[in-house]
């Protein structure tokens, strides 16, 4: 029946999980009792969905709470010290990108947190532009894994915030074979704070790029999980993270489950990156400045 209705609507992942999703919250109206405070929240709630599922709009985490029984974590990042572990993390891709470059003297390690900036440099060790950088584990990671990070994600606009995954095959359409070979996997991307009719705003979204490139590199496969609220996200911290199995996928916002599938699971070994992405055009004042703040990274297995 659902799929009949999706069907006839064309809807996409994101608005057939914020139907279904309002399906069950419709029917937990009541469940938590009968007070002002509960009901009044559940009807908000219902009205995100409702709003998610016919217009496309972020919702909120409403799905279950995450549960690491039987993982053990293996990697907790605190970014102590005064520079970046080496050890552990390098500076990805330095050299031109989109408007500008990805340079390591954009980050820096302070009070426990990694700051990614983004700004426009006249004195750049690249020639004068804009800047910013990305970082990766150098460990390469496999499926079987729970990957977070707390941050708080840039403001403003232009730039944008992302902690992802990226194999050797995510863009190679044989190779990738719809994803088991290799896929970009966005745990989330915060697409900037001054977003297009505000609808974005304090929300983050997660998708999987799955087929590769085909001969066009600019319409790639992707499954689109959602855009889903997270709680004043470009001031205080939240954590975003991804449980990796062998079967499937599920994200995470502040630990509540926001969208899962079976869909284009990677099998391929993936690189961690957080970046600070650049822009492909900026069309706004050379004082302008942001940063990404991670305060830190896990990894449970």
């Amino acid at each position: 029946m659902l799929e009949k209705i999706y069907d006839l609507f064309g809807w996409t992942f994101h608005q057939r999980h914020a139907f279904e999703n309002l399906i069950k919250a419709c029917g937990n109206l009541f469940g938590d009792g009968f007070s002002f405070k509960s009901i009044t929240a559940s009807i908000m709630v219902i009205v995100e969905l409702f709003s998610a599922a016919v217009f496309k709009t972020p919702q909120p985490a409403v799905g279950d709470k995450l549960d690491l029984s039987g993982y053990t974590r293996v990697l907790y990042e605190e970014f102590e010290g005064d520079s970046l572990n080496t050890e552990l993390w390098k500076c990805r891709g330095t050299g031109k990108e989109r408007c500008g470059y990805n340079a390591p003297s954009q980050i820096r390690v302070e009070d426990g947190k990694l700051i990614i900036t983004g700004e426009y440099r006249e004195d750049g060790e690249l020639g004068p532009g804009w800047y910013s950088a990305e970082v990766a584990l150098k460990e390469w990671q496999e499926y079987g894994g729970y990957f977070e990070i707390k941050c708080i994600c840039n403001r403003d606009y232009g730039f944008w915030s992302a902690f992802w995954m990226q194999s050797e095959h995510s863009y190679d359409h044989e190779l990738s074979a719809g994803g088991v070979g290799g896929a970009e996997i966005d745990i989330f991307e915060a697409m900037s704070y001054d977003a297009m009719l505000k609808k974005n705003r304090n929300a983050v979204t997660q998708t999987i790029w799955c087929n590769g490139g085909d001969d066009d590199p600019d319409n790639l496969d992707k499954i689109g999980m959602g855009r889903y609220y997270g709680n004043d996200i470009y001031d205080t911290y939240n954590t975003y993270g991804l449980l990796w199995t062998e079967d499937e996928y599920v994200f995470y916002v502040n630990g509540i489950e926001t969208a899962r599938t079976s869909q284009a699971v990677s099998h391929a070994p993936e690189q961690l990156i957080m970046s600070l992405c650049l822009p492909g055009e900026i069309n706004f004042s050379k004082d302008y400045k942001t940063e990404f703040i991670i305060d830190s990274v896990s990894i449970y297995r």
